[in-house]
């Protein structure tokens, strides 16, 4: 009976929920293939909501790669809204794909990818509807492997309790391996779920928290993390793809059969990041820079196009605009769709990477969107601090050259709360803000310019220089915040032109319990979920009274609270919940950067000067890979009937 369809259950339920189409699969270039002739099924979750979810590229890729293998199938579930939810409950019917609306539980791997914290609660509730055993200690031979992946796996430790492993690092290669091992043991008829845990642990990096123990001081630090198995490996090492001209996916996007959060096919130019941002998790997990290449990158965009209709290319990574070859790169396809429909698009651009030229290529067709740069901290002083290398006068002379060149828009993202972060550095937000409105309507001899503040909460990252810094409290967040706004509002020649855009501190507390914490938090987890938490980064479900109320409870059996996770500063020498698990980055290297920090000490990128010995090279036994390559886009067909005779 396994592998059965849902479907003929699930369509009355439909008809009475808002957004019926998100559950109904069958996007263009979704695939469906033989249940029987898989070896291992692969249920793929992101956890959040369909609009939200389909467009992540790290689950796109995962999907295509296990597809193409002939011994495995992957399908797609995402989170359920609350509305679905209670149906399924009442009439059911389990947590189910949308490719083949099959039961989640009938798959022997359920992959989820975490790139928020927030999105533990929706673990709980996928699987309380999957009626997969909640814990992982008492699941079975017959239930799946659950598994963790994305950022937040580099300290599923709040989680450990729920899942049976988690993948650090780059997906592409260990989720083969992982259905090695798993074929293998099937094919082994045992039916011993221990021994496949174990088989799972020997895969490089792949960790089973259930074969480690964690002991506590009496201070409530972690006294150490031991394994309790022979052959378990002390320290868990990240897996990192080097060559990703081997790996050009997604061959095939997805195309949303709803709206989604991003209308448009991405193409990943690079991977990782050196710049050195103490604040950015993602930029050191994922070290070191390996680009892709010129000749990789067109063939990828044109492909995509032809597999999916979609007029906008976004060419992502955590800082496109430092591929070695983005001028040619964005010369190259703008020249080759310049008489088509298709238009490029950079994520958030650094200031110092940002020139002239590269956005006029990206706007060549006509369209001029805003363009995004982030700061991210309002004073030089704070800026040295989190090492954003970047000056007041260099922000003004980039935002001046943009509206000089008829641009009309221009969005700053700064981050509040900030390790040793004062009023005064963020009420300077206000005036660069300022500032740059009065540059633009100088530059431009127009009055229409506009400039949009968009403020986040700063959260410290395990496997950052900031993974010992106290957290600024949610009311620090709030009040700075209402100062900026009352500084910006308060001008009324300027403070029209400028848009004030926050999320306020206490979803970002929450976030960072979830994000440093250990192994009690999953208690706190487990009873934010029983008492109705779901979508927790969605601000018309996440209730702060709720966590608060659950973490006093909960946290207070251990002797620690919500404080403790929070704003409480860390020791050079305390034992953190992930330890254990390697990101490359040398412990010791991160502890004398965030002593830099507090010297406000800058550290340059190391992609263009000597080493600097964070670990990950050495350690990983990778290295740098960057252009450039001496290569053009043309010889690939022109699209544009202009550059068609060059």
């Amino acid at each position: 009976m396994t592998g059965d369809t849902l479907f003929g259950r699930l369509e009355p339920l439909l008809e009475k929920v808002q957004k019926p189409i998100q559950y109904v699969g069958g996007e263009l270039n979704s695939t469906s293939k033989d249940w029987d002739d898989a070896d291992v099924r692969w249920a793929l979750m992101y956890p959040d909501a369909y609009e939200v979810g389909l467009p992540n590229q790290g689950v796109m890729i995962l999907y295509e790669v296990l597809n193409e293998r002939p011994d495995a199938l992957a399908e797609r579930t995402y989170a359920v809204w609350p509305d679905l939810a209670a149906l399924m409950r009442e009439h059911g019917v389990p947590q189910f794909t949308v490719d083949g609306h099959r039961a989640v539980r009938d798959f022997d791997v359920l992959g989820v990818s975490f790139a928020t914290e927030l999105g533990y609660t929706n673990l709980l509730e996928a699987l309380d509807l999957a009626q997969i055993p909640m814990l992982s200690a008492d699941r079975g031979a017959d239930d799946p492997i659950v598994l963790a992946g994305g950022h937040a796996a580099f300290n599923p430790e709040p989680i450990a309790d729920f899942i049976d492993a988690a993948a650090l690092g780059d997906g592409e290669e260990v989720v083969g391996d992982i259905t090695d091992a798993i074929k293998a043991w099937k094919a082994g008829g045992t039916g011993d779920r221990d021994a496949l845990l174990l088989a799972l642990a020997a895969i490089p990096g792949v960790y089973v928290p259930s074969l480690y123990d964690v002991e506590y001081a009496e201070d409530g630090t972690i006294a150490q993390v031991r394994a309790n198995r022979d052959g378990v490996p002390d320290v868990v090492p990240k897996r990192t793809t080097m060559d990703l001209d081997e790996w050009p996916y997604p061959k095939q996007p997805l195309v949303p059969l709803a709206e989604s959060v991003h209308e448009r096919m991405s193409v990943e130019i690079f991977r990782g990041c050196t710049r050195g941002c103490r604040f950015c998790q993602a930029g050191m997990i994922t070290r070191p820079v390996r680009e892709r290449s010129i000749t990789g990158i067109g063939e990828m965009v044109q492909q995509g196009l032809d597999a999916t209709g979609f007029e906008e290319v976004g060419l992502l990574s955590l800082s496109s605009a430092d591929h070695s070859e983005i001028a040619d790169i964005t010369k190259g396809l703008a020249d080759r769709y310049e008489d088509s429909k298709t238009s490029l698009s950079l994520p958030s651009t650094r200031v110092d990477a940002f020139n002239i030229d590269l956005a006029n290529e990206l706007s060549r067709n006509g369209r001029r969107s805003g363009l995004t740069f982030a700061p991210e901290g309002g004073s030089e002083r704070i800026r040295k601090v989190i090492n954003k290398m970047v000056s007041k006068e260099d922000l003004i002379r980039t935002v001046a050259t943009a509206y000089a060149n008829g641009w009309r828009q221009v969005k700053l993202y700064f981050m509040c709360g900030l390790p040793t972060e004062t009023d005064e550095d963020v009420l300077e937000i206000a005036d660069m803000a300022k500032e740059v409105i009065r540059t633009g309507r100088e530059v431009s001899g127009r009055k229409d310019i506009r400039c949009t503040v968009s403020i986040g909460g700063f959260v410290p990252k395990p496997h950052t220089p900031f993974q010992w810094a106290s957290q600024a409290s949610a009311q620090t967040i709030d009040d700075r915040l209402a100062k900026l706004r009352a500084a910006i509002t308060g001008d009324k020649a300027l403070g029209r032109s400028i848009g004030f855009r926050y999320h306020d501190g206490k979803p970002s507390e929450i976030e960072g319990l979830l994000s440093r914490g250990d192994r009690r938090v999953g208690s706190v987890i487990e009873a934010v979920w029983a008492d109705g938490g779901r979508f927790d980064g969605w601000s018309e479900h996440f209730s702060h009274e709720r966590w608060v109320q659950c973490a006093e409870r909960e946290l207070a059996k251990y002797g620690v609270d919500l404080a403790w996770y929070t704003t409480r500063e860390r020791g050079e020498f305390e034992i953190l919940p992930w330890d254990h698990l390697d990101s490359g980055l040398d412990k010791q290297w991160l502890w004398d950067d965030w002593l830099d920090a507090l010297d406000e000490t800058e550290v340059d990128d190391c992609r263009w000067i000597p080493c600097y010995d964070c670990g990950v090279c050495p350690g990983m036994g990778t290295d740098i890979q960057i252009g450039p390559t001496g290569k053009k886009l043309l010889p690939l067909t022109v699209v544009s009937s202009s550059g068609a005779g060059q």
